[in-house]
């Protein structure tokens, strides 16, 4: 019988860079530099379409990663890959495009905020 490699460095090496992707994440969102806040693209700062990609890159990563899709073939992996990024690409456009329209209500509205 044939003994197990460990798997070990692959795991630190997965921690370490979605570690690094989250820090970015955080510090861009501590800081909020103002080219990237105040600069619009498709009605969105180009700081959430950022946060938007990152997250739709880390949820592949971790897909890649942990379900052991780097060994599939192609077909397989886009058939995992692309409904994940179709849907959370769908719903964060439809809860910003919600969202902007609560807010015009209320800015715009004889209804007064209530929180």
């Amino acid at each position: 019988m044939g003994a197990h490699a460990s798997n070990t460095t692959r795991i630190w090496k997965v921690f370490i860079y979605l570690s690094v992707l989250t820090i970015i994440e955080v510090v861009l969102g501590i800081f909020k530099p103002d080219a990237l806040f105040h600069t619009d693209f498709l009605s969105l700062s180009l700081l959430n379409w950022i946060f938007i990609l990152m997250t739709i890159w880390k949820a592949y990563f971790i897909m890649w990663a942990f379900m052991h899709l780097e060994g599939e073939k192609g077909s397989l992996r886009w058939s995992v890959v692309a409904p994940m990024a179709f849907l959370i690409l769908y719903i964060a456009i439809l809860i910003l495009i919600e969202g902007d329209y609560i807010h015009d209500v209320y800015k715009t509205s004889s209804i007064r905020w209530m929180f």
